[in-house]
């Protein structure tokens, strides 16, 4: 070739081999864009204005396409090219400040906002959750709402005198077992990989089934194993993943792959939840309760002096005549509500644990109505796995992915 590399042509005509600059990035269409060229060229943005500016109806697709384009743009200036910033994190980084300041002037208007704002968390889960799509901004709130009520706790409590550094320690140690339990629970749950030898063993065991079976002869048992195998195959066959499924794994639609021993798709930590991320799950949220609980007891004791830690969350004299205070105590209320909140999920998650079902299980098996509904409805024992207390608890602290290579028959 004389020495000379041949370098190949992207569809903008440019060679892909170039190094981008920090503000340059390749755009939807592929084609080289800058960032000062953000508000150039916008036809999908231009129509959806136009639409809205003459009061026509703005056709879905024209405001998906202008959705995109926008996200698209959105970019930071980063090392060999922009980074894209998804949008979904920053309605959390403006809207929660704003919300807890103006809840923060009167004792209605924080019963209006703090009553606000779990309902639009539950009516943009809902949202999302139907389509099946991920999103970065429940992650992007639970990050916010611990950093931004660390920041309060700093600001209000510790820097005012109000309590000592034992105190401070305390919360600042729990925070970091947080993040640290977080982070574990962000890593891989268990993802069974796609192997072409899976997918020619799960064909070739369905072509054993009774499907291949021809005649009326009476069926030996070598013929009623493999209907047998055939069922359970067909049970257990991910036809998107393309891969046999070991005992309890599932399929997640948001994040396109199968996850053993699969929980559930936690929004919170945009993770799944798995054999190997579900234990570590279960710590984060033991730690983040033992924390923002000892952080409201501390940050209520000094806000409210003289009453009792439970009293003065529900009746704090003169708290509102000073904003810095009301400001603290609105605090304290934002975070008793996401407390309970994620309480709620703890105790599910350990009666799950308790009966050895998966919450994955629990939903098919109300859908079948395969499974009995138990202590007020709160778990639901489908009795295939239940062992008792103490070995359930031992099953689930000796969970690993050692078994996700399973042989057929250990299915059966």
């Amino acid at each position: 070739m004389n020495g000379v590399r041949k370098k190949r042509a992207s569809r903008g005509g440019r060679d892909t081999d170039d190094v981008l600059c920090c503000c340059e990035y390749i755009n939807q269409k592929g084609e080289r864009s800058h960032l000062a060229a953000c508000l150039c060229d916008c036809e999908d943005l231009d129509e959806a204005c136009d639409r809205w500016i003459t009061c026509k109806s703005l056709q879905p697709e024209v405001l998906v396409r202008a959705i995109e384009t926008a996200s698209d743009r959105f970019r930071v200036p980063w090392i060999r090219g922009a980074k894209k910033v998804d949008l979904s994190v920053l309605p959390p980084l403006v809207l929660l400040p704003i919300s807890l300041h103006v809840a923060a002037f009167h004792v209605l208007l924080g019963v209006v906002v703090l009553s606000s704002l779990p309902i639009l968390v539950i009516w943009y889960y809902q949202l999302t959750h139907r389509r099946k799509g991920k999103t970065l901004l429940f992650l992007s709130l639970a990050l916010f709402s611990l950093g931004y009520m660390y920041y309060t706790f700093v600001q209000e409590v510790l820097l005012k005198g109000h309590i000592g550094w034992g105190h401070f320690s305390a919360v600042t140690c729990g925070l970091l077992l947080t993040l640290l339990c977080l982070a574990k629970a962000k890593q891989d749950p268990g993802y069974l990989k796609r192997s072409t030898q899976g997918a020619a063993r799960g064909k070739r065991e369905r072509a054993n089934g009774v499907c291949t079976a021809e005649g009326h002869a009476p069926r030996s048992q070598t013929e009623i194993q493999d209907e047998n195998v055939h069922l359970i195959t067909e049970k257990n066959w991910c036809t998107i993943c393309q891969v046999l499924r070991p005992p309890r794994s599932g399929h997640c639609r948001i994040c396109g792959s199968c996850v053993q021993r699969l929980d559930h798709h936690c929004v919170w930590i945009n993770n799944c939840i798995g054999a190997r991320n579900h234990k570590f799950f279960i710590l984060l949220l033991v730690i983040f309760q033992f924390t923002s609980i000892y952080g409201l007891m501390v940050t209520l004791s000094a806000v409210c002096r003289g009453r009792s830690v439970f009293s003065a969350l529900f009746y704090c004299p003169g708290v509102y005549a000073n904003y810095s205070t009301s400001f603290a105590f609105t605090c304290v209320w934002y975070c008793a509500i996401i407390t309970a909140g994620m309480g709620y999920v703890l105790v599910i998650q350990l009666l799950n644990i308790s009966y050895n079902v998966t919450k994955r299980e629990a939903r098919i098996a109300l859908r079948e109505k395969t499974g009995r509904c138990i202590l007020g409805g709160l778990v639901v024992d489908t009795g295939t796995f239940n062992q008792g207390l103490v070995q359930n608890w031992l099953q689930f602290l000796s969970v690993d992915c050692a078994g996700a290579e399973q042989d057929l028959p250990d299915i059966v």
